[in-house]
């Protein structure tokens, strides 16, 4: 095997990828020191050791790099939400969409900075792109498809996009932490609450 040299494309790859996990580790170490809020990109690349144009090369905002810390529990969240869902099938659609939601609520609990920096970010993105997020994406299709089983009627086909487009803004991090720390809801209670409104 020859010697790689240090302009060669792996060595490349491998800088590429040390750099990813220093910035990550730098990141998350100093979220959860700071909050994700009062942490700035120029102090994760100075505390990293590393850029900040090679920071921002892989990172455009701070919602990309919280997206990337989280989403493989993102993926673990949705594996969770479909094992449910075919597990509970023969139940009654309200009742499966009940479930799914007390699942997302266990992810938000435990990764609230972090899904908080990826909304705060997608918000600015979507004001100049008019886009959602995969995560809202994901979402909203799978409440989508559990309203039409609950109602498929001609006309509350697009009420049902409606409704899970309001649902999801209820679960938003800002809406959600409202209800948590100024209103004095338990998650079990938001869900609750969740259900009675958006659902029964």
């Amino acid at each position: 095997m020859k010697d790689e040299k240090p302009g060669s494309a792996r060595a490349e790859r491998r800088d590429a990828a040390e750099n990813r996990q220093r910035i990550l580790a730098t990141a998350i170490r100093l979220f959860e020191q700071f909050g994700v809020e009062q942490v700035s990109m120029n102090q994760i690349a100075t505390e990293a050791g590393i850029g900040p144009g090679t920071l921002y090369r892989r990172y455009r905002n701070k919602g990309e790099l919280c997206l990337d810390l989280i989403k493989g529990n993102v993926v673990s969240c949705f594996k969770d939400i479909q094992t449910y869902l075919e597990h509970n099938r023969k139940e009654p659609p309200e009742q499966r969409l009940k479930g799914a939601l007390r699942i997302f609520l266990r992810f938000r609990e435990s990764k609230m900075q972090l899904l908080k920096g990826v909304e705060d970010a997608g918000a600015t993105n979507r004001k100049k792109a008019g886009t959602r997020s995969p995560l809202y994406d994901e979402l909203h299709r799978l409440l989508v498809e559990l309203y039409h089983e609950m109602n498929n009627e001609k006309e509350a086909v697009r009420n049902n996009v409606f409704k899970a487009d309001m649902l999801l803004e209820a679960l938003k991090s800002d809406a959600y932490l409202y209800q948590r720390e100024v209103r004095g809801y338990s998650p079990e209670e938001i869900l609750d609450l969740l259900y009675i409104t958006f659902v029964s």
